[in-house]
């Protein structure tokens, strides 16, 4: 039956002299696994294409549903998790394979004549899946990804005459949106795949017709071997290995979950993703004016050395200890592009990529510098103290000049005006040394420098002009002023009808977590949630830890934990106890942190107690035992695929 199936097929379409021209190949010198890069590549394509297509059955392109849509199949589909985290680590295979491949074909001389178009269609196949790269990431439509195209984007700006039309066309307009998203994620699985395959299938047509190089020694050479079976078999042997590799990595390490979008966190640093951190480090030698020329010079000389190095380099020698030249140049580009990428990881943004960011964002929740009067008027010690009260988090309850929570009274100048150094110094140091029912937390942490550079913006946000500096005093020594107290804040009692609110369906990030929590929650419940702080009038006398977590409040499902905390976090609470100076702040009521803010610190809270918010609802199987099954499995089919293949020799 299938001899008739094929016959069938012969007769209508030349399958047999498909396969022969496929696998009937004259190798020179023989099969090797230098030969492997290739048929790599194109399996891992395969793999991306169908990982690819599989996760549009579940993915939702918009900028409110992509990053949920996607956690959604990750977590909750079965092998969800697989199929997302091969295509994550797919692709940065695919782009270690194919700077393998083009680095081989450089080293051994295989870009000389007759095959310059080969070597031309290798070049243009790594521009496109580098731009793949460059498109995948932004779908999702999270803080990596926005960050990713923002800065994309900008660097497409500064393209001389045509970088306002360049960055627009990305965008989709003047800012980024849905256009954006919308044409990132045509580009991504439409365009760049069409054109990589294009691309593909001229390569493999123009390698058949040129040949394969082979080694530049003669004697070598007149050992000939063929495609099939030996190659085939070693590039079986080392594709399997990719994927098993890919396996283990999808397993163990999953692709991170950087938290949805929320410009409101300026805190986030973005950098793109390991493949362009070279490029990315070298900006930073070119600011100011020179910007052009590190993000437009550099990467347009490094491809048109690329595309005309076959015209550059006609001599017919392909031994590399011949070419010292092109080898010294070869060594000095990839020190340079590994040097970069490992400075890039471990350095903070650049000049070029700040200023990106703050152009980009509105931060409604940023104290002014000069909330009265030009910036002239402000001394430096008063600029420090009001970036200390947005860093410590103290405009998430109190209002200055129309911005910030509303938990605490209004920094505004008819508040603050007839405070002196001293009293504002002891309300920062001891707030119950003034009012004793004062949820406000202490500051005693602070240091002298700190508490003056704070109390001199206060005092001239009172006075609208340049004061001298208040000095701080070592502790709370003189008389409170008799200024009558605001009253202590209204926080709501939670009970148990407080429903979740939407944080709790949304997966943070834990670092970005990590950093709220500090800003927010470690004044009161200590470092990494271990409370340290006292309590009075409240049941148990002190805050309640976070580390571990009261067992109430703890779940194996992260799902039910998160939806045990969210509430408190939301709405507030006040302990239990006659009369509990601190209370449970409403940091989603008063919306001093956004939902997105509230998502990424209950991550943080869930992993200070051992638990994963992006937990595997419905895995379809165990990732540790998928990875060790598909191991032995390949393991044992190549082994007796080996045995089988010595006994026929």
């Amino acid at each position: 039956m299938p001899s008739e199936i094929v016959n069938w097929i012969n007769d209508r379409w030349p399958l047999n002299a498909v396969i022969r021209w496929s696998l009937d190949e004259e190798m020179p010198g023989g099969a090797g696994f230098a030969y492997v890069f290739g048929s790599s590549v194109l399996l891992i394509f395969l793999l991306q294409v169908v990982t690819g297509v599989w996760q549009l059955l579940y993915f939702v392109p918009t900028v409110d549903r992509g990053y949920d849509s996607l956690n959604y199949m990750r977590t909750e589909i079965p092998f969800g998790w697989l199929i997302h985290g091969l295509h994550y680590w797919g692709a940065s295979a695919m782009i270690v394979l194919v700077g393998l491949h083009l680095s081989q074909a450089f080293i051994w001389g295989a870009y000389k004549h007759p095959r310059q178009l080969t070597w031309l269609i290798g070049v243009a196949q790594l521009l496109i899946t580098l731009a793949l790269g460059f498109t995948g990431p932004v779908l999702p439509w999270d803080e990596r990804g926005y960050w990713e195209v923002e800065v994309g984007s900008g660097f497409a700006g500064l393209v001389p005459y045509l970088g306002s039309i360049a960055r627009r066309l990305l965008q989709g307009g003047a800012s980024l949106g849905q256009m954006t998203l919308s044409r990132f994620f045509f580009l991504h699985i439409a365009v760049l795949p069409g054109i990589l395959i294009a691309l593909i299938a001229l390569h493999l047509v123009a390698f058949r017709h040129s040949g394969i190089s082979g080694p530049w020694n003669e004697a070598k050479r007149k050992r000939i071997g063929y495609f099939w079976p030996d190659q085939v078999f070693l590039d079986a042997l080392v594709i399997t290995s990719i994927f098993v590799i890919l396996a283990g990595l999808a397993a163990y390490i999953r692709a991170p979950f950087s938290g949805p979008l929320d410009l409101m966190q300026t805190f986030y640093v973005p950098k793109p993703e390991w493949y362009f951190l070279f490029l990315y480090q070298s900006l930073k030698a070119f600011p100011g004016r020179l910007e052009p020329v590190g993000t437009i010079g550099i990467p347009l000389i490094v491809i048109l050395l690329l595309i005309f190095l076959p015209f550059i380099d006609r001599s017919p020698e392909r031994n590399p200890i011949r070419r010292p030249v092109a080898m010294i140049c070869y060594l000095i580009f990839v020190t340079w592009v590994i040097t970069m990428a490992i400075t890039g990881h471990f350095s903070k943004p650049g000049a070029n990529v700040a200023a990106t960011k703050a152009a980009a964002v509105v931060e409604p929740q940023t104290i002014p510098l000069s909330p009265v009067g030009p910036s002239s008027q402000i001394s430096e010690s008063s600029k420090r103290g009001a970036q200390l009260l947005n860093s410590l988090g103290c405009i998430g309850c109190h209002r200055v000049n129309g911005t910030g929570g509303v938990i605490g009274p209004e920094l505004s100048p008819d508040v603050v005006r007839g405070k002196s150094p001293q009293w504002l110094t002891i309300q920062i140091r001891d707030p119950k040394a003034h009012y004793p029912n004062s949820i406000m937390p202490s500051f005693s942490s602070l240091s002298d420098g700190q508490i003056n550079d704070i109390v001199d913006f206060l005092l001239t946000l009172a006075q609208g002009k340049q004061v001298p500096s208040g000095r701080a005093v070592a502790g709370p020594t003189l008389t409170p002023s008799p200024m009558p107290p605001s009253g202590p804040a209204r926080v709501k009692v939670l009970g148990p009808q407080a429903p979740p609110g939407p944080a709790s369906y949304i997966i943070g990030n834990v670092d970005l977590g990590e950093y709220l929590f500090k800003q927010n929650c470690e004044q009161c419940h200590g470092i990494e949630g271990k409370d340290k702080v006292q309590n009075p009038g409240s049941a148990d006398g002190r805050v309640p830890p976070l580390n571990p977590i009261d067992p109430t409040l703890s779940d194996k499902e992260a799902q039910t934990f998160v939806n045990k905390i969210d509430p408190y976090i939301q709405h507030g609470s006040i302990p239990a106890g006659p009369n509990p100076v601190l209370h449970m702040l409403p940091f989603g009521d008063s919306k001093s942190l956004t939902q997105q803010m509230i998502a990424n610190v209950e991550a943080y809270v869930l992993h200070l107690n051992g638990a994963n918010r992006a937990q595997l609802v419905h895995p379809g199987m165990k990732p540790h035992l998928f990875f060790w099954l598909v191991a032995i499995v390949f393991g044992c089919a190549f082994g007796g695929f080996w045995v089988w293949k010595g006994r026929a020799r």
